[in-house]
């Protein structure tokens, strides 16, 4: 099998092309083969792939990459390779979301294996220490201990160098405006929290209004800094077609990056309906009086 091979030149010619029609782009996160086939089906622009995504289609929360369950590069490098590319058509591009932080790993290796296997695309969110709380003990002794958004910054900014197209992502506006300030990615995401909804949704209570208002005071932050930046929504309120459709109508954003809304919510409705219903089948009556 050969996987299909792009550019940094040919996916951003691409998105381009599709923002001078004005219409949206849309990224999604893929934990497994089958989704991924079943998005670029759909007509998504980019496939990302992390460990977050990997562990949701195992039942578990996408923040529970942020403990030490497993190699996280390893097992988003792992899985890309063998279960995304190879089903993939390449109408869509995979976007490998890693951990910068890593403190076995050099990040130029990690990028030329990803770009060995046909990857030319690069996020932070592998987990990012974004996500945690700055005014927590966690923090600061991740941060004592090496772990820091510094280096995720570094990341992009190498990868940009070495041909990748770059993805930045951060949890609040002073590390989006840092990101974005110093590694210039190709594009940035938002990302206004986890998203709520199903099983493993976490639900802060906050309105897709709001979701919405706080995106947009990012956004024009950020266009300040890079003109053509591309800006892109995910997370929180955004649970559905009808809250991404807000976003669209209430924001500056370019397009909006799921991850849960079409993956693991489709899937627990999806399988739960289903199999309720096989479940629910009964015998003929000609048959009440068993088996001899």
């Amino acid at each position: 099998m050969i996987v299909p091979r792009t550019s940094r030149e040919e996916i951003l010619a691409k998105l381009r092309a599709k923002m001078a029609k004005n219409l949206p782009l849309f990224i999604a996160s893929a934990g497994s083969g089958l989704v991924a086939q079943l998005l670029e089906k759909a007509g998504v622009d980019c496939i990302n792939t992390f460990s977050g995504a990997r562990l949701r289609s195992n039942g578990m929360g996408t923040m529970s990459m942020l403990w030490p369950i497993l190699d996280s590069n390893e097992q988003t490098m792992r899985y890309t390779r063998e279960d995304i590319m190879p089903a993939i058509k390449g109408d869509a591009f995979i976007c490998a979301c890693v951990n910068a932080n890593d403190p076995l790993k050099d990040m130029v290796m990690v990028i030329n294996d990803l770009k060995a296997m046909g990857v030319f695309s690069i996020s932070n969110i592998g987990p990012s220490i974004s996500y945690v709380d700055k005014d927590s003990q966690v923090f600061d002794v991740l941060r004592k201990s090496g772990v820091t958004f510094e280096h995720e910054v570094e990341m992009l900014q190498v990868a940009k160098e070495m041909g990748m197209v770059t993805v930045g992502l951060a949890f609040d506006e002073e590390d989006s405006v840092q990101l974005v300030r110093d590694a210039q990615p190709d594009i940035f995401c938002y990302h206004a929290g986890t998203t709520k909804g199903g099983i493993r949704g976490y639900d802060s209570g906050e309105t897709i209004d709001e979701t919405a208002r706080r995106t947009e005071s990012a956004n024009q932050q950020l266009r300040a800094l890079k003109s053509d930046i591309i800006l892109v929504a995910h997370g929180a309120a955004m649970e559905n077609p009808e809250d991404a459709q807000y976003i669209l109508d209430h924001t500056s954003c370019d397009g909006f990056w799921t991850g849960s809304s079409t993956e693991r919510l489709p899937i627990e409705r999806a399988v739960s309906e289903t199999a309720a219903q096989f479940a629910a089948l009964r015998f003929p009556e000609s048959r009440a009086g068993g088996r001899s």
